[in-house]
């Protein structure tokens, strides 16, 4: 990780870096933060000859080893002090609540843009709604492009940020020109370090953040933190790791719960933690139970469906959607367990 001296390097000292770097077989990419932008190499870091011309530049303030697989993403790398901000809030600093609708029904677009208020008016701090839906069934609605409008127009109107899944670089593409916030990565693409690299690279520099969902079938965290990290590594560190349920699935519900490796994502990885309690569990009855307890075991934030007329909602909406109602008591008590969780950290006794 090549720290500069001065916040970024000029055009001529990036590309004598780049020069000396790409003769050991690596590469350089700029991340950029909000204060300053720093230069991972990505190959093998430690050639000391490298290194030692590197560090003889005299614009070159420091050049650290990372010495984990997740050069990037790892909790002690030098982006530990990043932070994202989506809309107002910093995440980290407040909870982080996005909510709406599972998939946008372009043939009743007011009630898209009713609930984007109603969620707004409940307390959520961006909204969610799918243009577009991977389906398990060829022949059931995967969304329209022409829902990307209505999904702008709520923004504009609420003034909230908006959350969009793309599946390839085609809706990528229209997701980035359109002005989406929040880009979300499925679990049926987490795996895909193709679109992965893609994403990272489409999103660099332009402040849009990232949300990815672990895959049904991943196994060790550090899968997860490694499929964030081709992100990252594309330009765009500004990446939410996202639990939403694994398989098999627990009798009863839709998925198996995995909020309970949000301690083992925070040990890891400095990157902040959506849940998404509503995949998870399935029905809308256990959604808060299933909230409550993310923020608990230290969630920065939850990611729910809600809608003003779930019945009336297409895709997972009828099932899985809670009203906002429902939504602003949840958003009330997940205020309040975040104060308890501030509290409890400050009473918690050092240990060795």
């Amino acid at each position: 990780m090549i720290i500069p001296k001065e916040p970024k390097l000029t055009k001529e000292q990036f590309e004598e870096v780049v020069s000396i770097v790409e003769e050991y077989g690596c590469r350089v990419q700029p991340i950029e933060g909000h204060h300053r932008t720093i230069y991972a190499v990505l190959g093998d870091e430690r050639e000391t000859i490298m290194v030692t011309r590197i560090l003889g530049l005299d614009y070159i303030d420091r050049f650290d080893a990372v010495d984990t697989p997740f050069k990037l993403m790892d909790i002690k790398s030098e982006l530990a002090h990043h932070k994202i901000k989506i809309g107002n809030i910093i995440l980290g600093e407040a909870p982080f609540i996005i909510a709406g609708h599972c998939t946008i029904d372009p043939k009743n677009p007011n009630l898209f843009i009713e609930s984007a208020h109603a969620m707004k008016e409940a307390g959520a701090a961006a909204i969610r709604g799918g243009v577009w839906k991977p389906r398990t069934m060829p022949y059931a609605f995967q969304g329209d492009d022409a829902s990307m409008k209505i999904l702008i127009e709520a923004k504009e109107q609420t003034g909230l940020p908006v959350d969009t899944e793309v599946m390839d670089e085609h809706q990528l593409s229209i997701a980035v020109e359109a002005g989406v916030d929040i880009l979300q990565i499925g679990a049926r693409n987490a795996l895909n370090y193709s679109l992965l690299k893609k994403v990272g690279q489409e999103t660099a520099d332009k402040q849009i953040a990232v949300l990815l969902k672990r895959s049904m079938g991943m196994g060790p965290v550090n899968e997860f933190i490694a499929a964030s990290e081709y992100i990252a590594a594309g330009g765009n560190p500004d990446v939410m790791l996202c639990p939403r349920g694994t398989s098999p699935t627990m009798d009863g519900y839709r998925n198996y719960p995995d909020e309970c490796i949000t301690p083992l994502l925070k040990e890891k990885t400095w990157a902040p933690v959506i849940v998404d309690p509503s995949h998870s569990v399935g029905r809308a009855k256990y959604v808060p139970s299933a909230a409550m307890a993310a923020m608990a075991y230290g969630a920065d934030g939850v990611i729910v469906e809600s809608h003003c007329d779930p019945k009336k909602g297409i895709g997972d909406d009828p099932k899985q959607a809670i009203t906002p109602d429902v939504l602003k008591k949840l958003i009330q008590d997940i205020h309040q367990i975040w104060e308890i969780r501030k509290h409890y950290k400050k009473e918690l006794p050092v240990t060795v």
